[in-house]
């Protein structure tokens, strides 16, 4: 077995694919910033964060995926783990449920398929 596989069911056992209220409960015990800063702390480590993986995926555009380092996978990933961290603290600054977040994302999502209205822009299609 490849050590890439092995790590993946290690992770998976470990964590048994964890669901978004467990990894909220979870972040939220690493959640270290001053009270007075709630909202605003998560909000702009989001649009760090974010930044990041769009620095990363423009040069994966720019140099071509085969001239990607070795690890540019594990790196990408570890700044996605970043967002999804800031959008739970974020979530839980709030006292909006992770879980919650994603189940009516992926029902509007469903809505708006089901209309045909996946493509175009707005927030009420």
């Amino acid at each position: 077995m490849n050590l890439k596989k092995e790590a993946e069911e290690w992770m998976n056992r470990k964590h048994k694919k964890m669901e978004f209220n467990a990894y909220q409960q979870t972040a939220k015990s690493t959640a270290i910033y001053p009270p007075e800063h709630k909202v605003l702390y998560p909000a702009l480590g989001l649009s760090g964060e974010a930044g990041e993986v769009a620095n990363k995926v423009k040069k994966i555009v720019r140099d071509g995926i085969h001239n990607m380092p070795p690890d540019w996978r594990e790196q990408l990933s570890s700044e996605i783990g970043d967002v999804l961290w800031y959008c739970s603290a974020l979530a839980t600054d709030l006292n909006l449920s992770l879980g919650t977040i994603a189940s009516q994302n992926i029902d509007k999502l469903e809505r708006r398929k089901a209309s045909g209205k996946l493509k175009g822009s707005g927030d009420n299609r």
